[in-house]
């Protein structure tokens, strides 16, 4: 047969009344048998992988967002669903899902790589934000071009350097830069600073709400208009979502349906 070809051996004992395997036939057709065996079994694995929520959930998410936000819900979300095993890794930095062996990831405002898939969460918004005494001391700026001559606080980690993009009450789109009094990598960090009245911050509602609720800080320029972004789930593209991923991103657009734009 072609197969004998191209083993180059025989399989099988054959003669006009009945055909029987060699020893060699035998031991191929064991091994042959073990593989096909082996092949089923991992079809079925990703078949019951496919169907049911289960394996090592890999998670990126900027330091601020999951300590205040994420962590607190993970302990439903491992309990609706026994079979999944979470690994969150908090990162200030552009995380590389598919190089860096990420299943998805928790982003905010503009996205970057237009080849991932994503699915909107909820919203925040953008506000500079410093204490009273801070106003009290350095007063309050009137227009854009005032913030020059204040202490700007600056989120180093931000994609868009050492600039805050803002939106005059015109329409306008401007850019201030920010370099120069104080830059920090975490924007927990930057908020526990415009407490402290060591300048104005802009961060995301998600950070600020709870302290402009109690009057720690204040709104710098409330007549500006607000600066909406998107919170997303991103996750590398494909024919097939994972379960584990699709129960997950679902859990966090329940979670967060009452959060946002202002209101966290």
């Amino acid at each position: 047969s072609s197969l004998e070809a191209r083993l180059g051996a025989r399989l099988l004992n054959r003669t006009t009344r009945r055909v029987s395997p060699t020893e060699i036939g035998l031991a191929y057709y064991d091994r042959a048998r073990r593989v096909l065996n082996d092949a089923g079994e991992a079809d079925a694995l990703v078949t019951s992988m496919q169907s049911a929520p289960s394996g090592l959930l890999r998670i990126s998410v900027a330091t601020d967002f999951g300590v205040n936000h994420l962590s607190p819900v993970l302990g439903t979300f491992l309990a609706d669903f026994p079979d999944i095993t979470v690994n969150m890794v908090l990162a200030n930095r552009y995380v590389e899902l598919i190089s860096e062996g990420f299943d998805m990831a928790v982003r905010i405002g503009e996205l970057e790589d237009s080849t991932l898939r994503a699915r909107k969460l909820t919203e925040t918004t953008k506000r500079m934000v410093a204490s009273p005494a801070y106003f009290d001391k350095y007063g309050r700026p009137a227009k854009i071009d005032d913030l020059n001559e204040h202490k700007l606080l600056h989120y180093s980690s931000q994609s868009s350097g050492s600039v805050w993009k803002l939106t005059a009450p015109s329409g306008e789109k401007r850019q201030v830069r920010t370099a120069g009094w104080l830059s920090v990598n975490d924007g927990q960090s930057l908020l526990n600073a415009a407490i402290s009245g060591l300048g104005i911050a802009y961060l995301p509602s998600y950070l600020y709400s709870e302290a402009l609720k109690k009057g720690l800080v204040e709104d710098a320029m409330p007549t500006l208009p607000p600066e909406i972004q998107g919170i997303y789930a991103v996750y590398p593209p494909g024919r097939f979502t994972q379960p584990k991923v699709r129960a997950f991103i679902d859990f966090l657009v329940h979670a967060f349906a009452d959060k946002g734009p202002e209101e966290w």
